[in-house]
């Protein structure tokens, strides 16, 4: 799966059709269960090492697409699975979902990015009493440490997280491509920084705007009062 992912990963990332990217799973209930343990237990130590690297690289080039991606979590998300959803830049959650890094139930710590990702969400402290722990909450609980953006109550089809994603995507495709990818890098560089580096990717972010025939387009629609119709351009 993991293998497959990084395909997938790697294909979509210079497809400019997509504009929003949602990660949901076809299995009710399950977002992403992490790791198959019976297949852990029969690696070798050499063999470990390049599984979890292969992992890590599969997120951060998750991470790293260009589009906005955004993760449904319509069930359970544990450890590799959470990591998936971190590396996201919006998650929703069904309040019923359960999510944790339980990693340290194993003698192990995540291995996907989870370490870094969870503290810069939720902070240093909260982030190490949920993997001191192994504890795993729900999504409403998800919600108000700001792990997930927003949780929904499931609906009898157990798709409630995918359907507000799919709403969410909605606001977002009909905005500049160009200009959602700017500020995606933007935000993503700014946050590691102190703020005056952040200010500047702002600025040669904007200079990538400015000589787009969409800015031009924008512009134009606004005077003449219709929606514009953006190209990516």
């Amino acid at each position: 799966m993991v293998y497959m992912l990084s395909e997938a990963t790697q294909a979509i990332r210079f497809d400019k059709n997509v504009k929003v990217l949602i990660i949901k799973s076809e299995c009710p209930g399950i977002f992403c269960a992490g790791a198959d343990l019976k297949e852990r237990v029969k690696m070798t130590q050499a063999e470990v090492g390049p599984f979890v690297a292969k992992l890590r690289s599969t997120v951060s080039d998750l991470c790293n697409l260009p589009m906005p991606v955004i993760a449904a979590m319509d069930g359970i998300a544990l450890g590799g699975g959470l990591e998936m959803a971190l590396a996201c830049d919006i998650r929703i959650a069904a309040s019923s979902a359960k999510m944790g890094l339980v990693e340290t139930r194993l003698a192990i710590i995540p291995g996907g990015g989870g370490t870094q990702r969870l503290p810069r969400l939720v902070g240093p402290a909260i982030a190490k009493e949920l993997m001191f722990t192994a504890r795993v909450i729900d999504g409403a609980e998800a919600a108000r440490i700001n792990l997930v953006n927003q949780a929904v109550e499931q609906n009898d089809e157990r798709d409630a997280a995918y359907q507000r994603s799919l709403e969410l995507a909605r606001e977002i495709t009909p905005q500049g491509p160009i200009a959602v990818q700017m500020a995606k890098i933007a935000i993503d560089r700014g946050v590691e920084v102190d703020l005056a580096s952040g200010l500047k990717f702002e600025e040669a972010c904007y200079a990538q705007v400015i000589p787009t025939k969409d800015r031009t387009e924008g512009l134009l629609a606004f005077k003449e009062k219709r929606p514009p119709k953006y190209r990516g351009e």
